[in-house]
């Protein structure tokens, strides 16, 4: 049986696991950094950088104790290469060639974001070892989809047709969705991150409340994303133009719901629109959803009911799944059985 440590520290999240080819998870860990970067509304990266380099020693070795296994047990090393904050990617990147180094085993490099949509295929082993029973329909892999990729740094809309072979089909050209959702939560005074808290406001709030724009969603054809432009039509409701100290802002709790649910409802309304346009593109019937946004219980929803209108297969990664973690870095096991493994001279590539 094939085992692989794979490290993830793209952005905040200082991650280690040890896969098998069966897509077993024998052992994974996660240490987040959200208190760090709370009281900056966003991630500092030289914070991110920091922390890292203090917890990836640590969390590789509890990875591999929880594991019960040795490090010449293993069969190669991973790590996220790409894309991601060049500090934090440089600190995964020089552990995973150590220890390469020091057991002679062979290196193994992923696209962070291939990784969020295989997620989807490690979560549907799991369900496939877990039930036998499942319908044939389910039985089915994967692959080829379209893949969403919607987290705090990206947006992006892929073709594709097996675990190493992805073509980009559009990607929002401004913000990301998860920076939005951010940014707005900072203007109504929610805490970072700012995903979770809009849930929550949104939760208590009228989503048709304000009529905020929906960008691209009358151009089929344009298989892109546009958040700033939403993310502008909120600073002008709470507001209006010109120069302003959000934190004098005096917003009720009602004004705050109903600003929280609008905004949501036409950011998943945008996200859902254009990737139903990706599959009427091209013509596939499977989709694959991963990143952290993807949490999100409305966009979850409303993605869930555009998929039964369409007729599509939809996998969601669940929800520990979402956020940054090792264990969607298994699609290392799709590029070791392709032997495609890389020298020790290997670099980051943060964009």
């Amino acid at each position: 049986m094939l085992k692989i440590l794979t490290i993830e520290t793209t952005c905040d999240e200082t991650a280690a696991a040890v896969v098998t080819d069966t897509l077993e998870v024998l052992g994974a860990m996660v240490a987040s950094q959200d208190e760090f970067h709370q009281r900056f509304g966003g991630v500092v990266p030289e914070i991110a950088s920091r922390a890292h380099l203090e917890r990836i020693l640590p969390i590789i070795d509890a990875t591999l104790n929880k594991a019960n296994i040795s490090l010449q047990e293993l069969d190669a090393v991973s790590v996220a290469n790409r894309p991601g904050l060049a500090g934090a990617l440089l600190v995964g990147l020089a552990a995973a060639k150590s220890l390469c180094l020091a057991i002679g085993k062979p290196l193994i490099a992923i696209n962070h974001l291939q990784g969020h949509i295989y997620a989807c295929r490690v979560a549907w082993a799991e369900k496939y070892a877990k039930n036998q029973t499942l319908s044939n329909n389910e039985h089915c892999d994967i692959f080829p989809c379209v893949g969403l990729i919607v987290s705090g740094g990206h947006t992006n809309l892929y073709r594709c047709q097996s675990p190493i072979d992805f073509e980009l089909l559009g990607s929002t050209i401004d913000d990301a969705a998860g920076e939005a959702f951010d940014k707005v939560a900072s203007m109504l005074g929610l805490p970072y991150p700012g995903g979770p808290a809009i849930q929550r406001a949104a939760a208590n709030g009228d989503p048709k409340a304000y009529r905020f724009p929906r960008a691209f969603l009358d151009a089929p054809e344009r298989l892109d994303f546009s958040f700033s432009g939403l993310k502008t039509a909120v600073r002008y409701k709470i507001a209006g133009q010109g120069q302003v100290d959000f934190s004098q802002i005096q917003l009720s709790e009602k004004e705050i719901a109903d600003f929280a649910a609008s905004f949501q409802e036409a950011a998943v309304d945008s996200l859902v629109g254009k990737t139903i346009h990706a599959l009427q593109k091209t013509r596939m019937t499977t989709l694959c959803i991963g990143g952290g946004v993807a949490a999100n219980i409305r966009f979850r929803e409303k993605m869930e009911i555009a998929a039964k209108k369409q007729k599509i297969r939809l996998h969601i990664a669940p929800l520990h799944l979402c956020t940054d973690n090792a264990v969607m870095g298994a699609i290392a096991i799709e590029r070791y059985h392709a032997k495609l493994f890389e020298p020790l001279d290997i670099d980051v590539h943060p964009t």
